[in-house]
């Protein structure tokens, strides 16, 4: 079973190396089922139950009466994994909570010694302003500060986390002062990030997280 199961995801890696070797882009059409079995020298069925474990990852797209194209790769196929295993306890929370604070804690000085434009800040502070109305308006906000990076990973691993995160966030039990704390632990953020002041931006970004771990030690306490 072991060998099998080897086998298979060698074949999954051969055929990401095909389209690696051909310089393949999201959207462009993968060699077709008989092209693959005879490049691979493997089975029709297993060429195409590797094609399948790969579209069930986002690396190729099955298009019914058209083909198969390179896919982007998008981590949404990781989002019900990870909700599943945040969903062991409140332990797997703080988990969660503790890598997206990690990351984020990281970023935000780098955003803040670089700056962000006029324009952006004006973006991030209508956000901050809607936050009291439109709870997607946090998630705009987080997506939105990182958006200058340059770092296309690092932009779909906190979507990831944040959508996870409040997909369980109920176990927690709603917070105190919701609306209040959240619109002003999001302008200190934001503040600091004008003012160019990474150290305050990394400690506003803290506070914001404080609040979470805060929730998360009295949910384990009851």
């Amino acid at each position: 079973m072991n060998h099998r199961g080897r086998g298979a995801r060698a074949l999954e890696q051969r055929v990401v190396d095909v389209i690696h070797a051909r310089g393949l882009r999201p959207g462009m059409a993968l060699p077709t089922e008989p092209q693959l079995v005879e490049l691979l020298g493997a089975s029709r069925n297993s060429v195409r139950e590797a094609v399948r474990a790969l579209q069930a990852l986002g690396i190729v797209e099955i298009r019914h009466g058209y083909g198969t194209f390179v896919g982007d790769a998008s981590l949404s196929g990781l989002s019900t994994s990870l909700a599943f295993r945040v969903r062991a306890g409140v332990g797997a929370i703080q988990d969660l909570v503790e890598v997206r604070e990690l990351l984020e804690t990281g970023l935000i000085g780098t955003v803040a010694t670089d700056g962000l434009s006029t324009a952006r800040l004006a973006e991030l502070d209508e956000l901050v302003a809607m936050m009291a109305v439109d709870s997607e308006a946090d998630r705009a906000f987080h997506a939105l500060l990182y958006a200058d990076c340059g770092n296309e990973l690092v932009l779909r691993l906190i979507e990831l986390f944040w959508d996870t995160y409040h997909e369980v966030e109920h176990v927690l039990g709603e917070p105190a002062e919701r609306t209040e704390a959240t619109v002003g632990n999001h302008r200190r953020i934001l503040d600091a990030v004008r003012a160019k002041d990474p150290a305050a931006a990394r400690a506003a970004m803290q506070k914001h997280f404080a609040e979470v771990r805060t929730r998360i030690a009295q949910a384990t306490e009851t």
